[in-house]
């Protein structure tokens, strides 16, 4: 991070339908960092697309100091995602972002916004993350950005964070750097923040935590699950690559979970299917084959299964996204 001359200034950009917990995060942090060294080491102005009011996911409408204006190489522009951050990422909003991203300046994507600097190509080349539930559609749809499961990523002068409470994760970090440990452990004290996280800790829950299970080869075969959607492994190899026959494999799922690994496994790839689904324009034919399903008649019929509907009534539930 550079060095700055008086107050640093955040211009946090406030896309429709963003998230209320991961702005006031941020600005928060900010605030008390300020009352607490006594010096206005930071200040912020809110800015969006057409510059008058900006509505959080709660319906909660934001006064914005500006339009989109221009920026200065020396400040740091956050820009704040939330629900359907793809209908949010207008063409007018990307075009800016490439524009004031050439003066140098530090750009960041709060929560969902991730999505919304990689559209604008500024996260090509880089680490980066984004809510969990928006990874899978990440993933298929920036194939130049290295996806990360962190709480925040700072990558050179570009910045991501996972949501919720991981702003102020990352302005503690960024507080820490620019005016110590001591300043940022006290702004920390005055969010009753006791578990400050790095750039190292994962966003979701441990495993056995999720589940509420606390086996160590249970857990390790779901692991192997979630990392092997598209191609699925078979139950057999599954309880041989933990040192176990298929039928103790068997007995483990259903004494802690109440299910059949099988029925677990299909469970985990439909939920990612209804991810893509929602949240990308892939067809209903490349979502089956992302998920691990041989033919669309065969996911259709899992799909309808599960979720009472079909792949393609789901989709147009949803309805199309805007294209940029």
């Amino acid at each position: 991070m550079p060095e700055h001359i008086g107050p640093r200034r955040f211009v946090f950009v406030l896309l429709d339908q963003f998230t209320m917990l991961c702005f006031a995060s941020a600005v928060e942090a900010l605030r008390i960092a300020n009352r607490m060294s006594g010096q206005p080491l930071y200040s912020w102005t809110l800015t969006g697309d057409g510059g008058e009011i900006a509505y959080c996911s709660a319906g909660i409408g934001f006064r914005l100091d500006s339009d989109l204006e221009e920026v200065t190489r020396d400040d740091t522009v956050l820009v704040c995602g939330g629900i359907d951050v793809a209908a949010a990422t207008t063409k007018r909003m990307v075009g800016w972002l490439r524009r004031e991203a050439r003066k140098g300046a530090i750009m960041g994507g709060l929560c969902t916004a991730g999505y919304t600097l990689a559209k604008a190509g500024l996260l090509d080349g880089k680490r980066a993350t984004i809510h969990w539930e928006n990874q899978d559609s990440f993933i298929e749809e920036f194939e130049d950005v290295t996806l990360t499961k962190s709480v925040f990523v700072i990558d050179g002068n570009r910045i991501t964070t996972a949501g919720g409470t991981a702003s102020i994760d990352l302005m503690l970090k960024i507080i820490a750097d620019e005016h110590g440990e001591d300043l940022a452990n006290l702004v920390a004290d005055q969010l009753i923040y006791t578990s400050i996280r790095t750039d190292q800790d994962t966003q979701r829950l441990s495993i056995p935590t999720r589940i509420g299970v606390r086996h160590p080869k249970l857990g390790q075969v779901i692991r192997m699950m979630e990392q092997a959607i598209e191609d699925p492994i078979s139950p057999a190899q599954l309880a041989k690559d933990v040192g176990m026959s298929t039928r103790q494999l068997e007995r483990l799922f259903r004494r802690y979970l109440n299910r059949s690994p099988k029925r677990y496994y299909m469970e985990l790839r439909l939920g990612k299917a209804r991810n893509l689904l929602m949240q990308t324009d892939m067809s209903v034919i490349n979502v089956a084959l992302a998920c691990g399903f041989a033919s669309p008649s065969h996911f259709s019929k899992c799909y309808r299964a599960h979720y009472d509907t079909t792949p393609y009534r789901e989709r147009g539930a949803h309805g199309t996204r805007e294209k940029i």
